[in-house]
């Protein structure tokens, strides 16, 4: 057995996870952000001993936070939690909790969680995608991640594609995540549209009933996700790319995605499964535990 939590903006959801990939026991509490780095740390290791109490025995423990941790001084950056930049949480939770806690950012626990046990089982390059408020990619190998050097691998939110485009957070124009997150695919229909997720949805929706103006930005979002995706393939050839977050629901990203991606690919041909995820909005949390891999079950060591 092993514990997952995922510490999220609004809420940090823990699970129990066994060997086999069955829930065993779940919890869910708000995220005291407004009481500061402590109180989130704290809340974490309460989670932490109360699935244990469940369990009845120790447990090793991953976490997935947003952002990520940096490969040269180990503390947490570009986290939209911004109280956890610059913290050292890896080491404050293993000080807390007198053990070695595994940390990684939400979207390579996406990743890894669709690669263990979700819709890229069995494959053995996983490229997996969030496309939400925000858009990050993890790349899991052989069935573990694949962080790279500067611990960004898989990061195809802020390659842009589009130097002219839309100013983005980062500094740059035109990145990825400004041209396929949910906020962009609802600013780009209204700008008026341009916070909330339920707003893209709500276009998608749009277009599957035949509404001419969400077709048009349709048109255009899928040719930037073709795009966007490409450049991954050409590098990375994954063998399957697994979508999550928000606009995951969209069915044109799977009826007409793969034949925008296939254009730009440099290949004669392309046959990349595109797919949805099987877990969804658990798949974070399932990947935080998966970060300590089930114990071998056939006397390998």
């Amino acid at each position: 057995m092993r514990i997952g939590i995922d510490l999220g903006g609004t809420k940090t959801a823990g699970i129990l996870l066994a060997d086999d990939g069955r829930v065993l026991a779940d919890r869910r509490n708000p995220t005291p952000v407004n009481r500061g780095y402590d109180a989130i740390c704290d809340n974490v290791c309460a989670m932490v001993r109360d699935l244990e109490r469940e369990a009845g025995q120790w447990c090793p423990v991953g976490v997935g936070t947003p952002g990520a941790l940096s490969a040269r001084t180990g503390r947490i950056r570009n986290s939209n939690t911004t109280c956890l930049n610059g913290r050292p949480l890896r080491e404050d939770l293993a000080q807390r909790l007198d053990r070695e806690v595994r940390i990684e950012n939400d979207a390579n626990c996406f990743a890894l969680s669709e690669a263990v046990d979700g819709a890229g089982a069995g494959h053995r390059v996983v490229f997996g995608v969030i496309m939400g408020t925000g858009v990050g990619g993890g790349i899991v190998v052989d069935g573990r991640l694949l962080p790279g050097r500067h611990h960004v691998a898989g990061e195809w939110g802020h390659n842009v594609i589009d130097p002219e485009g839309p100013a983005c957070y980062c500094g740059r124009r035109g990145c990825v995540e400004t041209l396929l997150s949910g906020p962009a695919l609802a600013g780009a229909y209204d700008p008026a549209l341009s916070t909330d997720i339920g707003d893209a949805r709500a276009i998608v929706s749009a277009y599957e009933a035949g509404d001419e103006r969400a077709r048009a930005v349709l048109e255009r979002f899928l040719d930037h996700f073709g795009r966007a995706v490409a450049t991954v393939v050409n590098i990375l050839d994954p063998d399957i790319i697994v979508l999550g977050g928000g606009l995951s629901h969209a069915n044109a990203l799977y009826a007409h995605g793969p034949d925008r991606i296939a254009r730009h690919v440099f290949s004669d041909y392309f046959d990349t499964p595109v797919v949805r995820n099987r877990f969804g909005d658990s798949s974070g949390v399932r990947g935080a535990a998966w970060l300590w891999p089930a114990a071998p079950t056939n006397g390998a060591a």
